[in-house]
């Protein structure tokens, strides 16, 4: 489910005028900008949910099951008083208030998408950084990782969840899994090119620790790729808790996201399409945004796309 490694040529550390530079030219790429924007958009969406979502995305209904978009129902007030509200993108089977649902979702999806990226990135970083410098451990955890690349992402993630108990949790360990292989073979591959670089040669026989040596001249180099590869794993990370949600082993029913609302709505996809179509777009803007921002950064990142 995931892009391959990106891997970036090792860069020397920039001084504060060549970090605006790199600044001004993320902000110039159209794919960054455009990428960048959709997520702010559906952050403030995610963050704002109570306030979009004007009634309880749980609240069951049976009366107006199944209504479609634009339905207007009127609800009466503990004081007697009489409000009119209207139903953006319609009801789903129970009654639900899909709009309510949707914007829910996302809070579900960005959460997700965050937390596995930012923990795959770490975890793979430290094997990774261990693996390409010490040599000895090389062959060990290179032979783990390559198990572990050679189940496909999404079973693996099928397999993991199902050892656990039906959550968020549960669901962000089993798509972390497949993704720690592949941040642990980029940053390896990093590193056994950067160790072989002069200045590196230079602070090895100067008699530098190692742990000042990996601050000063090996993490450095690690940090444009990894950047890049953790927008891939956030997409990768959307679509595999829907499609684990669409299953029915991801998030439980009675907590929205994208995944439980589409695979609620698909016995009725033919005559009430919305419960499926509104998630979807949702859905799938994210996922293209998070896309287009990692193609803008490597193409700004990757010395070689820079320079073109």
């Amino acid at each position: 489910m995931s892009a391959e490694p990106t891997i970036l040529a090792p860069v020397a550390a920039e001084p504060p005028a060549s970090r605006r530079r790199l600044f001004g030219r993320l902000l110039t790429n159209p794919s960054v900008a455009i990428g960048g924007f959709v997520l702010i958009v559906m952050a403030v969406i995610g963050l704002l949910a109570p306030v979009l979502g004007t009634l309880d995305p749980t609240a069951i209904n049976p009366s107006t099951r199944n209504r479609v978009p634009g339905f207007e129902r009127t609800i009466r007030a503990d004081d007697g008083s009489n409000s009119t509200f209207k139903h953006r993108m319609g009801t789903d089977s129970l009654g639900r208030d899909v709009f309510s649902r949707v914007v829910y979702g996302a809070r579900i999806s960005l959460v997700i998408a965050m937390t596995v990226a930012l923990a795959s990135v770490a975890i793979g970083l430290v094997i990774g950084l261990v693996a390409g410098y010490v040599r000895w451990l090389d062959g060990p955890i290179m032979r783990v990782m390559d198990g572990l690349m050679a189940i496909p992402g999404i079973l693996l993630a099928i397999a993991v969840v199902s050892l656990f108990r039906a959550g968020l949790a549960a669901v962000v360990v089993a798509i972390i899994v497949p993704e720690i292989p592949r941040v642990v073979r980029l940053v390896r591959s990093v590193v056994l090119s950067v160790r072989e670089e002069p200045y590196v040669e230079a602070a090895i026989m100067a008699g530098t620790r190692v742990p000042l040596l990996m601050a000063r001249h090996i993490l450095p180099n690690t940090v444009a790729p990894l950047i890049v590869q953790g927008t891939f794993i956030a997409a990768s990370a959307i679509l595999v808790e829907a499609i684990l949600s669409f299953l029915g082993i991801g998030i439980p029913p009675e907590t929205p996201s994208w995944g439980n609302i589409m695979a609620e709505g698909r016995n009725l996809f033919r005559v009430f399409p919305h419960n499926i179509l509104y998630p979807g777009v949702f859905l799938g803007l994210t996922v293209l945004a998070v896309n287009m921002l990692g193609d803008g950064l490597r193409d700004t990142l990757d010395p070689k796309m820079a320079g073109r």
